[in-house]
């Protein structure tokens, strides 16, 4: 991958949070999402990764701009080609409480951080799922609960008696979200000229 891709990846989230989010400098767990638009169709996702541990937002949301854009297993890297078609969501997490029970919580407002003790194979699993998740699948809070423990990897008999015994944190989060187009416009009002990149097409912006 051509390094201008990889700086341009970095610009899109650094400068986004230097301009809008200055205010938020500081150390918080973090997510970055990539989501790419097609012919003004939903946005589906293409790539999000981030961290649980509290990290210096400015350092961290440059790590995981790249991470979530090249590195996201379910994924192929992002290619320069389709630059002008992403969307970019920063997520900044922040106040985790230790739910009651597994339905403790609320769609659409609450992030969900699982564990559990994998019944089979007696292992401890995890996963999580941002906020905007659940109410962007149209899911039950059960619903949710058990897409969830299949990300962690459980592949056995969901029961009742199982998802009492999860270990439930819910948290919220702030996003910030920012398309190419915008971007683009930005970098051309501030600085004179749109961004060109390697290998992605020139658009009107």
């Amino acid at each position: 991958m051509k390094i201008k891709l990889w700086l341009f990846i970095y610009a899109t989230v650094l400068d986004y949070v230097l301009v809008c989010c200055f205010s938020y400098s500081g150390f918080s767990p973090l997510f970055v999402t990539w989501k790419k638009v097609v012919n003004g169709g939903e946005p589906r996702l293409r790539g999000c990764i981030g961290t649980l541990e509290a990290r210096c937002l400015i350092n961290g949301f440059k790590d995981y701009a790249l991470t979530s854009a090249l590195k996201d297993r379910r994924f192929p890297p992002i290619q320069a080609r389709e630059l002008p078609s992403l969307e970019c969501t920063v997520s900044i997490l922040t106040d985790f409480e230790t739910a009651n029970n597994y339905l403790d919580w609320e769609v659409g407002t609450h992030g969900l951080i699982i564990e559990f003790t994998d019944p089979e194979y007696s292992t401890r699993r995890s996963a999580t799922y941002l906020p905007e998740v659940a109410a962007h699948e149209g899911w039950t809070k059960v619903e949710a609960i058990d897409s969830l423990m299949r990300k962690a990897g459980f592949s056995g008999p969901i029961t009742e008696s199982l998802r009492k015994r999860i270990r439930l944190t819910r948290y919220q989060s702030t996003l910030f979200a920012l398309h190419y187009s915008d971007y683009a416009s930005y970098v051309k009002t501030t600085r004179g000229a749109a961004p060109s990149i390697l290998g992605a097409k020139p658009g009107n912006y």
